[in-house]
């Protein structure tokens, strides 16, 4: 009886690894290698592709704000004043993201004029001397 000796599978050496997936973080890389001995002459299993996981430095993170609240009243209740709005940091930058903007914003404003007494400005000003 004539045996036939099964050819071992001839591959051709790895790939370099590819690339990392992404530029930033956690992505995946692949190298790969060629079967050079016709399927026909035997059985191969052996892989032909590997992935594993690739890890670049953190990806940026730009901060993140909520947006303004309503303006508040006016602090006085006649003549010029200031009204403020705000608005919260909701994700802080981290890893060269782009930084916080203005979290507080401030506007004139100007009610009424005051009704004076007569000398009523004059006298207050000279007892706060």
């Amino acid at each position: 009886i004539f045996v036939l000796d099964t050819i071992p599978c001839l591959l051709s050496p790895w790939s370099e690894w590819s690339d990392c997936s992404v530029t930033c973080g956690k992505g995946m890389r692949t190298r790969q290698r060629v079967l050079k001995s016709a399927a026909e002459l035997g059985d191969c299993n052996e892989e032909l592709e590997q992935a594993e996981k690739c890890m670049l430095p953190e990806c940026p993170i730009d901060c993140e704000l909520t947006e303004w609240s309503q303006w508040s009243e006016c602090n006085t209740s006649c003549g010029k004043g200031h009204m403020i709005r705000t608005r919260m940091i909701k994700i802080e930058p981290q890893f060269g993201g782009t930084a916080c903007p203005e979290t507080v914003q401030r506007t004139k404003c100007r009610i009424r004029k005051c009704l004076r007494g007569p000398g009523m400005e004059k006298r207050r000003w000279k007892e706060a001397r």
